[in-house]
């Protein structure tokens, strides 16, 4: 009993000493009643009861926002991944709509979009040209394609994020004398055989297009061989390939162009769906996914995301 009573006399003390010690301190503190201890935080740093912001009032308690601050933080939060997200999808909402316009004219590999006398503003096109224009859509979901490709054209395969595969033409590897390429699908390891520029692309569509030269102000010449010379088909059709369908898009009507408006988010989700992840950087997709387009996943956005 009596180490009992010293104890707690013992823990009485010590309890006094803490609080003698804790007064003192405060004593010597500035005129303001601050501890010894405080550190002064400058501006910028506390969480004011309230701001004002661009999406209207947040209100805060001891640096804690309230329930409508809440939601209207994470209201503007999806409204900017969505915006970042419409930016990076513009390249591929881009090939969407030229995909679409050509698909529109006949189906992929075989339809050939050629301006034989030039484009004029008929024609709703991001980029036209002033020379003969050919544009063609590749699909590569059965498998390679070969393509023929005819002297004297410059340009290009892009895939569907709108990334270059591959120049044709007076910069590619047949440097502008024609030859032949055999592009290659994702994910592709079978047999290449001999004789081919080989190309791999990492999306199963792609954008083909190149311009072809005037000759003498002349669009024709450049036309009778871009429609003599071109040639795309199977690799596994190689030995009797199909006929190519050539169609002149001079002041025709035709849409390239890619809509601006829900729509792009369901365009954009089919594009997800449709090509592999590994065809693009993860921090994009992990936007596009950040709004609810992942691949593997039903695009479903409630009314308060439809909003935004």
């Amino acid at each position: 009993m009596r180490y009992a009573i010293s104890l707690k006399a013992c823990l009485i003390v010590a309890a006094l000493l803490c609080l003698l010690m804790s007064g003192m301190c405060f004593a010597q503190g500035d005129k303001m009643g601050t501890y010894k201890m405080t550190t002064p935080i400058p501006s910028g740093i506390a969480i004011p009861d309230n701001v004002e912001t661009r999406f209207g009032t947040l209100n805060f308690f001891g640096g804690f926002p309230d329930n409508a601050s809440v939601q209207k933080l994470f209201d503007n939060l999806d409204f900017q991944r969505a915006e970042q997200a419409y930016l990076l999808a513009l390249p591929a909402l881009s090939q969407a709509g030229i995909r679409k316009g050509l698909l529109d004219l006949g189906p992929a590999n075989y339809t050939v979009a050629i301006s034989e006398t030039l484009m004029d503003s008929r024609s709703l096109f991001l980029t036209a040209s002033t020379k003969p224009y050919t544009i063609i859509q590749l699909d590569l979901h059965d498998g390679p394609l070969v393509l023929e490709a005819p002297p004297n054209v410059a340009g290009a395969i892009d895939n569907m994020w709108s990334n270059w595969v591959t120049d044709i033409g007076a910069t590619g590897p047949d440097k502008g004398k024609g030859g032949k390429y055999l592009i290659l699908p994702p994910g592709y390891n079978g047999t290449v055989p001999d004789g081919y520029f080989v190309v791999r692309s990492q999306t199963f569509n792609n954008g083909l297009f190149w311009q072809s030269s005037l000759v003498n102000g002349d669009p024709l010449p450049g036309v009778d061989e871009v429609k003599k010379s071109t040639r795309i088909y199977p690799l596994s059709k190689a030995s009797n390939p199909p006929a190519m369908k050539f169609i002149n898009i001079s002041s025709m009507a035709i849409n390239t162009i890619a809509t601006a408006d829900y729509s792009s988010w369901e365009t954009l989700n089919q594009i997800v769906q449709d090509e592999p992840s590994e065809s693009l950087d993860p921090i994009t997709l992990g936007f596009f996914a950040s709004i609810g387009i992942e691949k593997g996943k039903q695009f479903a956005p409630d009314a308060r995301m439809k909003g935004i």
